[in-house]
């Protein structure tokens, strides 16, 4: 830490937002160490590592985000995209938070590699027919294909390598393991093996050049919220649903998807397994399960220890049982809107669990205020002014001591999920 700190106090485990702590973590209580209002922010900086990208400063138009973790010796999963695409001259915001389970090689290459995916796949479809933007339904739908088309390519560029998922049975183990362990020559088909092994959520938005129009894109259990002021009073608006087994629409999808198979959802859990029921990558319930055993298995370094993955292995039976096809929410949008009068605010689910002690809707309509307050105020420049920290914050606490306690808690492992944020002005 980079603060020297001279008192301390003492947690348990319902003192910690969020579900990560528990009595098991004890013994308790643990000790953590109180910073000053000024430390704290600095703290707070250090960890989060704010960013503020400027689209258009006479419009108000920016984005500002964040990605906090406070555990040293916990790297975090998570992932955000800001940027902006340009297609045939024009340039339209694309924004993203993505939540990596099991590892981060997948979601790194997701935040990288599905920008310019989506960016090419809209330069095409506009470069082959002029009207392929003629409504925002036709764009949804663009939208949707050009993720499906990504997350396709992540098990079709190693199956390509066998001549499909029937050519398999012309390969040995060690024809296989030659040609996917193939570091000494730079590593393609081995990186290529590797992101079928992890997968991630994704919440992506895409905003048109006039700032007319949004799209949200939405797999797995990120969280996307709009909020605009109206007179004095703020409306708080949620444009997405949870992918995961809190949702009886997906556990009866996937249920439907698969009769005869009681074991497709157990506990909740896809194939007993997986918390997600849509997200990029996750090979292994998508495909057969000779697509694990023979490919992923015969990858170095890889699995040391098979049985977990036999466990639900056994019960794949009619794959895929996890979809990469997004739920996509269309909103128009008021060009003339005033600057700092509407925000959407893209989480990883680390932050929903960090508000479940007050409430995302109180924690989200105070925050909007008093940044709305703290802007038009003289003194706006003395206070922080990224909008996603300041966010994190509020929802960590009001007090410094609540904050303290996130920030210094006294043990070996997270105490906390990872939380990426991204703010946008619209």
């Amino acid at each position: 830490m980079l603060v020297e700190r001279t008192s301390y106090s003492w947690a348990y485990s319902e003192d910690i937002p969020g579900s990560r702590c528990g009595p098991e973590d004890g013994p308790w209580p643990r000790s953590y160490q109180v910073l000053s209002e000024s430390d704290l922010w600095r703290e707070l900086r250090v960890l989060a590592k704010p960013q503020t990208t400027l689209f258009d400063s006479r419009r108000g138009w920016r984005a500002d985000s964040i990605n906090f973790q406070p555990s040293p010796t916990t790297k975090t999963q998570d992932r955000y995209v800001v940027t902006q695409l340009e297609i045939l001259g024009k340039l339209w915001t694309l924004t993203g938070v993505f939540d990596g389970h099991l590892g981060d090689v997948t979601v790194e290459h997701v935040a990288y590699h599905l920008p310019i995916i989506i960016r090419d796949f809209l330069r095409d479809a506009l470069t082959k027919d002029p009207h392929a933007f003629a409504t925002p339904a036709l764009i949804a739908d663009l939208f949707s294909r050009s993720i499906v088309a990504f997350d396709d390519a992540i098990a079709n560029d190693v199956l390509e390598l066998f001549g499909g998922l029937e050519g398999l049975d012309n390969f040995t183990d060690a024809d296989i393991r030659s040609i996917i362990n193939d570091q000494h020559k730079g590593g393609a088909n081995w990186k290529k093996a590797r992101l079928c092994m992890y997968g991630t959520t994704a919440l992506v938005a895409l905003v048109d050049p006039d700032h007319q129009n949004l799209w949200v894109a939405n797999l797995g259990d990120c969280q996307a919220i709009m909020v605009s002021q109206a007179d004095d009073d703020w409306s708080i608006e949620r444009l997405t649903t949870d992918h995961n087994g809190d949702n009886d629409a997906e556990v009866d999808r996937v249920r439907s998807a698969h009769p005869g198979e009681p074991e497709c959802v157990i506990d909740r859990r896809v194939l007993g397994a997986l918390a997600p029921f849509r997200c990029l990558g996750d090979i292994p319930f998508k495909q057969p399960p000779e697509f694990t055993r023979r490919i992923l298995y015969n990858l170095f370094p890889g699995f040391h220890n098979t049985s977990p993955w036999e466990e639900f292995l056994v019960r794949n039976r009619t794959p895929p049982y996890i979809t990469a096809q997004p739920e996509v929410t269309h909103r128009q949008l008021h060009a003339t809107a005033r600057a700092g009068s509407r925000f959407l605010i893209l989480s990883s689910d680390g932050f929903a669990d960090l508000c479940t002690g007050e409430g995302q809707q109180r924690i989200v309509g105070s925050w909007a205020k008093s940044t709305a307050e703290d802007a038009a105020s003289p003194k706006a420049h003395e206070r922080p002014d990224n909008m996603a920290l300041r966010l994190l914050r509020r929802a960590l606490g009001d007090d410094r001591y609540s904050v303290s306690r996130v920030l210094t808690l006294d043990m070996d492992v997270a105490w906390i999920d990872d939380t990426a944020i991204v703010v946008q002005t619209l």
